[in-house]
């Protein structure tokens, strides 16, 4: 049974540890209910127990007068009365109860992979709106990035970028030219193995505008010699036509650049700088062997330069050792360097004006005792380079005659070392060709590209670096006069 009192007459109850803990009864829970509407149960009250459960202490202070029969209220006695003034406050609740509220208010965990997902998505926003930024702010700088990161550009990325865009690969230029073979007067060239016995001779030569060919071992493999440095020269320009090399970038000379032999440049010391463009052009009008192996390396390395190479189709053009290349280790075929001639000429592997400023500077080669002296002809225009290894020496080029007519050649030959029979008998193969052709009637000049005469002229190359060269274009520098005017151009 429950004695209702008003507040004011309630004691607090004492401490957990001094009342025993009970289970609580139907009777007890309806007062917990009846002090959330502000009526307080007497603490003195004696709830019903069991009969086993021992009596509770009093509180202190409790009267002594307690009775000892506890007042009980029947329902017929009405509800008990409501003090007024009693609190509203509800009970506190129980140790376990707290610790199963907060359990359910504890937040789940999120999983990693969504924490990951959203770091993600942050970064690559930020880096969008950041790249945004940067390129509206500084477009240009983008260009000199390239620049400076293609020394680095591994081989693959290096053979593969432009090569693919460039036009007709070698494969397919052979069927595009579809003339006949001057039957005739490659015997006649033949016919004078007897005069220059104990000389291998390969040649091959591409009317551009007939289609016409004469092949003598045209597909046979030769030492390179300096006739290496034409693919060399290409592969450069196409790193300029895609952005990788600036014409006017520095170059500075390293000790594993410097090559005894040809050229110049190996006597200027570690630590020289050139622009990219002079250093091309030395490599070809005076044949610089250290130039050539600063371009090598600035174009990626040797790998780089063959996967280049092999991109065009040439299979037999490969570069084993850098410069000089005394022992011929690096080969080409006859055939592969005036197909290469051919792509150049027609545009199918360099743009228009990296392919008239290669051709201008072929044009100023300085040795000029092959080609160009069997031709004999002042009014013809050619763009070649020769090599001379000892036991090889040869010409490439592209030869445009009075009449309109251009073609493609190359003169190899095979000699015991040294032997001078083999320019002689270049000099009189390129005659022969050249005098062939001028019989045949001026072609369709609209189907003949630009003439390297309307090329482009050469830029960053002082007259200074054309003079001072006394060294022909022989990896062994053998010292000759160079056959030039004073403008520094062939005769």
């Amino acid at each position: 049974p429950l004695r209702l009192v008003p507040r004011s007459a309630s004691r607090r109850p004492e401490p957990a540890s001094e009342i025993p803990k009970v289970r609580r009864s139907p009777s007890s829970a309806f007062t917990h209910r009846l002090g959330s509407m502000g009526v307080v149960a007497d603490p003195t009250a004696a709830p019903r127990r069991p009969v086993s459960e021992a009596p509770r202490l009093p509180p202190p202070g409790a009267s002594s007068k307690a009775p000892s029969t506890p007042q009980t209220r029947s329902r017929r006695d009405g509800p008990a009365p409501i003090n007024p003034s009693a609190s509203t406050k509800p009970s506190r609740s129980t140790p376990n109860a707290l610790s199963e509220a907060q359990a359910r208010r504890k937040p789940r965990k999120n999983s990693p992979l969504l924490y990951a997902v959203r770091t993600l998505i942050l970064v690559v926003g930020v880096g969008a709106i950041a790249g945004t930024l940067l390129s509206t702010i500084n477009p240009s700088g983008q260009v000199a990035d390239a620049s400076q990161q293609s020394a680095s550009t591994p081989s693959s990325e290096v053979a593969s970028a432009d090569s693919s865009a460039t036009g007709l690969g070698l494969a397919n230029l052979w069927s595009t030219y579809n003339g006949r073979e001057l039957s005739q007067l490659k015997q006649d060239i033949l016919a004078m193995s007897d005069i220059y016995s104990g000389l291998t001779p390969g040649v091959f030569m591409l009317d551009l505008d007939t289609g016409n060919t004469i092949d003598i071992n045209g597909d046979v493999s030769f030492a390179a010699a300096s006739m290496i440095k034409v693919p060399v020269l290409v592969a450069f320009f196409q790193e300029v036509d895609a952005g990788r090399i600036q014409l006017d970038e520095m170059l500075t000379m390293e000790e594993a650049d410097v090559a005894s032999g040809s050229g110049n440049m190996q006597f200027s010391g570690v630590g020289t700088q050139y622009t990219a463009l002079e250093t091309a052009t030395l490599m070809i009008i005076i044949s610089d062997n250290t130039a050539t192996n600063m371009l090598i390396r600035r174009m990626g390395g040797i790998e780089a330069v063959n996967e280049r190479f092999r991109s065009w189709g040439l299979q037999t053009t490969v570069i084993r050792n850098v410069l000089p290349d005394l022992e011929g280790t690096n080969t080409t075929t006859p055939k592969e360097l005036a197909g290469l001639m051919t792509m150049v000429s027609n545009g199918d592997l360099l743009s228009i004006r990296s392919r008239d400023r290669m051709l201008d500077i072929m044009r100023r080669t300085h040795t000029a005792t092959l080609i160009p002296t069997g031709v004999g002809d002042p009014d013809a225009t050619i763009a070649h380079k020769t090599g001379d290894i000892g036991e090889l020496v040869g010409d490439v080029g592209l030869v445009d005659m009075p009449n309109g007519k251009r073609y493609a050649i190359t003169t190899l030959m095979k000699r015991s070392f040294n032997d001078d029979r083999a320019q002689e008998w270049i000099r009189q193969i390129n005659s022969m060709i050249y005098q062939e052709l001028l019989k045949n009637p001026t072609p369709d000049l609209f189907d003949t590209p630009i003439s390297p005469s309307e090329s482009v002229d050469s830029e960053g190359l002082t007259e200074t670096d054309v003079e001072d060269s006394t060294l022909d274009e022989s990896e062994s520098g053998t010292q000759t006069e160079p056959d030039v005017d004073e403008t520094g151009n062939s005769r």
